[in-house]
């Protein structure tokens, strides 16, 4: 029996190799998929080059000489070479490599399999190279994704690996969809349709958290903010309409469907019940309730005058009042004091100036 060290250590470096085998297989799934997509690349660029080229010729002067002694432009080895220039952006290692490591085929396919094996992708890609395999297989074997190679998984996802030599073919549902064959409705959708072979999910009504049919008679289950009627129906719930709002004192409740939502009460309230001077529960001070509404207190009329002081005067604002000094004073130290003129000014100075002299004297 081996000490706990050693047993620990055994038991770590398992760990490590476990996790590195897993991750190059990851990888290597990653690696197919990738192979099959660059192959595709090279394809679908060989037949937008094979179009470019081809009302296009040796390009000599004589074409009929050409023709006769060269063989023809069409299925000349000019003509690929053109093409071929044109499969991979230079920056593109992925591309070249396959490219350089698989040029003959796509030699042998344009002299001897063309006319025999149209399609270039399943000749070159999923029968000659082997990195893709048809649409709705995948793998090393081309195995038939869930559902089968005509509706991967049941025409409601993503098989992964689809078309290519990687993936594991498991179903990656779209949205509305869920469970291994894609055919179950997530919560908010119900089966309209449902068979062994599809499935179509229709978004259940918006007070329903699931449900059996389209209508708020069908919920299962009721949504947050919506309840059971007397019918069974799932019907609004009316948050407003508590004894206690759930808004702040400054604030009214506007209901919305399965929700609420809190606005600002007007300036002139002291709390209210919505929107306006007239739905205040208590006026604000400087405001007064008239029939109703609440309005602005004119504190400059009030038989109590509120500016006391000496040269004051009353000024109304909006739910307010200042006090200022009356024409002819300004403000100094809290006092209204009187503006001395620009001449009185002057001839103040010089009884100062003269004052000063007599007094030297």
């Amino acid at each position: 029996m081996l000490p706990n060290g050693p047993k620990l250590l055994l038991l770590r470096l398992f760990s490590c190799v476990t996790f590195i085998l897993l991750f190059q297989v990851t990888d290597a799934k990653k690696d197919l998929k990738s192979a099959c997509s660059t192959c595709q690349q090279i394809t679908d660029n060989f037949n937008k080059g094979f179009d470019r080229t081809a009302r296009q010729n040796f390009g000599g002067g004589n074409t009929d000489w050409e023709e006769r002694t060269l063989s023809k432009y069409e299925t000349s080895e000019i003509r690929l070479m053109e093409i071929v220039e044109g499969l991979c952006d230079s920056s593109s290692f992925e591309c070249n490599h396959m490219l350089e490591e698989h040029e003959d085929h796509l030699e042998t396919w344009w002299f001897k399999r063309k006319t025999k094996h149209p399609d270039l992708r399943k000749w070159f890609c999923i029968d000659t190279i082997k990195v893709c395999c048809p649409t709705g297989t995948f793998g090393p074997d081309c195995k038939a994704c869930v559902g089968g190679s005509d509706s991967p998984c049941h025409g409601n996802g993503q098989c992964d690996g689809d078309g290519t030599r990687g993936g594991n073919g498991k179903c990656s549902c779209d949205d509305a969809y869920k469970g291994e064959f894609c055919l179950d409705c997530i919560d908010g959708y119900f089966n309209e349709v449902r068979n062994a072979t599809f499935s179509l999910c229709t978004e259940c009504d918006p007070s329903c958290k699931t449900c059996t049919g389209a209508t708020n008679r069908d919920c299962d289950e009721c949504k947050d903010g919506w309840q059971d009627d007397d019918d069974e129906a799932c019907v609004d719930v009316n948050e407003c309409s508590a004894d206690s709002s759930p808004c702040e004192e400054d604030q009214y409740c506007l209901n919305t469907e399965g929700s609420y939502s809190c606005a600002a009460c007007d300036k002139v309230c002291s709390g209210c019940t919505g929107a306006g001077p007239d739905k205040c529960q208590a006026c604000a001070t400087g405001y007064q309730d008239a029939e109703g509404t609440c309005t602005d207190v004119d504190e400059c009329s009030q038989p109590e005058a509120v500016c006391t002081k000496e040269h004051e005067q009353c000024v109304n604002t909006e739910g307010s009042h200042v006090c200022i000094c009356s024409s002819g004073y300004e403000k100094q130290e809290g006092e209204c004091v009187q503006t001395l003129q620009p001449e009185k000014e002057e001839e103040s100075e010089a009884s100062e100036t003269t004052t000063s002299a007599h007094l030297e004297l």
